[in-house]
């Protein structure tokens, strides 16, 4: 049951790690930019600086100002590209997010890039190690280190993807002040792309944990049943040497017996026995016998 759950969990985190690092939604928001001049295609949404046609000698006058002059574009990023609202027409318009992040950045963005690649193969590795384990259950001692691999690989991919996340958004954050002032945005927030990378991670650390512990659980357990084993075989070998050396005195004491009964019977006289092979129990047995 428990092996079960944490395989879902790797699958899980797994999922939402590849589907983070491929869609544009870590950071969405809105761009201000000036309206475009009106045409005829373009009649609202747009300011007219143009004469008009009727008369050419008459100037039109645009009485909009402040934020009146500006449009308000969506656009949303991701960890490679960076795409705004078209204000033109329908479509979207896209940038690599790597030549929009300033010079001093762009060593932070790669290793981010990099540590985020990295943090999808070890979850890979964990999720395919975590498999292995299922089919070789009825090895235990293969599952145990298979479940001991898996843990550690789960482990440094929970760091990588931490460290990933954080510098993406330091570095986002830079961008923000510092882009090119086409692309700035007017105000943003972080998006579903970038929830999802979140709990990927939070997934990770989960399955990490459940796996350690489950780890240490089995290896506590080994250790007490074969504590136990062999203290019972300890156990037994003392009882059997110490039934054998018992049986083999009994038959020491038996048999100095006979040769002393033997030769008392041959020169006519009782010979005393010595004290110091026989027991108490012998020592009344011989007085009755005499008596």
């Amino acid at each position: 049951m428990q092996d079960s759950l944490v395989g879902r969990t790797q699958l899980l985190r797994t999922v939402f790690s590849i589907t983070a690092f491929i869609t544009t939604y870590w950071c969405v928001g809105t761009q201000r930019v000036p309206k475009p001049k009106c045409s005829k295609l373009r009649t609202h949404q747009c300011i007219d600086y143009g004469v008009n046609e009727t008369d050419p000698n008459k100037v039109v006058y645009s009485w909009e100002t402040g934020d009146d002059r500006f449009l308000f574009r969506q656009f949303h990023t991701g960890i490679w590209i960076s795409c705004e609202e078209n204000i033109h027409d329908e479509s979207e318009r896209c940038r690599s997010f790597i030549d929009l992040a300033p010079a001093s950045e762009k060593g932070m963005l790669w290793l981010s890039l990099v540590s985020e690649m990295l943090y999808i193969v070890l979850l890979v590795v964990g999720f395919s190690l975590m498999c292995l384990e299922l089919v070789h259950s009825n090895n235990i001692i293969d599952g145990l280190k298979l479940n001991a691999f898996a843990a550690v690989f789960t482990v440094l991919s929970g760091l990588l993807g931490m460290v990933a996340h954080v510098m993406y958004t330091q570095v986002f954050q830079v961008t923000v002040s510092l882009g090119p002032p086409d692309w700035r945005p007017y105000n943003w927030d972080y998006g579903w792309s970038f929830c999802m990378a979140w709990a990927s991670f939070t997934c990770c650390m989960g399955a990490s944990v459940t796996t350690l512990n489950s780890y240490t659980k089995t290896v506590i357990e080994f250790r007490h049943k074969r504590k136990t084993f062999e203290q019972s075989i300890r156990e037994e070998h003392a009882q059997e040497a110490f039934g054998l050396f018992r049986d083999h005195s009994v038959r020491s004491i038996s048999k100095s017996v006979e040769v002393y009964q033997n030769q008392s019977l041959k020169s006519g006289r009782r010979t005393p026995i010595p004290a110091d092979s026989l027991d108490l129990s012998d020592r009344a047995s011989l007085g009755e016998e005499q008596c």
